[in-house]
């Protein structure tokens, strides 16, 4: 049995080394809400979202919630320069769909943090989250209007719902993780 309960700790010693687990220390993750978008007034005013960083070395992990969406809808997440038009530049990240409470999760891995930038001239800081309809049709359905935005991946995409306007211009939540 001693023999046994040896060989295990070697064991899960060895694997411990080989395949560490990912923990990020104090002070390398943030946490942060999202707000409704001024121009999403056909959705609840507790429209919100709570985002999560985590540093996970070379890269991060930005878990995002989603509560009083449309229901059964499906939404596009962009990295933006600033939280209200004209939003611009801003990357395609993902897309969230939402269950029939209008709740849903993604989770994505990239850079996002203070180094999040696109090399121009003058290099653009890019600090702020958006979420759109990914289709203006479901806008509509919802109640909100149809006005079609290239934010989706077949650049036809509705209006913006929520958006990370609680933080200033050029002071967005990604400037929190350095």
């Amino acid at each position: 049995m001693k023999k046994t309960l040896f060989a295990l700790t070697i064991c899960a010693a060895i694997l411990a080394g080989i395949a560490p687990r990912a923990h990020a220390a104090a002070g390398d993750s943030i946490t942060f809400n999202m707000i409704r978008s001024a121009g999403a007034t056909c959705l609840e005013n507790d429209a919100h979202a709570r985002v999560s960083i985590s540093d996970l070395g070379p890269v991060q992990n930005m878990h995002i919630e989603v509560f009083e969406l449309a229901p059964n809808t499906d939404y596009t997440v962009f990295v933006i320069k600033t939280p209200n038009a004209p939003f611009i530049p801003g990357w395609y990240q993902g897309d969230i769909s939402t269950d029939k409470r209008g709740r849903g999760v993604g989770d994505f891995t990239g850079i996002f943090d203070d180094e999040t930038f696109i090399v121009e001239d003058p290099v653009v800081q890019m600090d702020h989250l958006g979420i759109w309809f990914a289709d203006p049709k479901d806008a509509v359905k919802a109640g909100c209007v149809g006005t079609v935005t290239p934010f989706d991946g077949d650049h036809e995409a509705g209006i913006q719902v929520l958006n990370t306007g609680n933080f200033k211009d050029n002071k967005g939540p990604l400037l929190g993780l350095k």
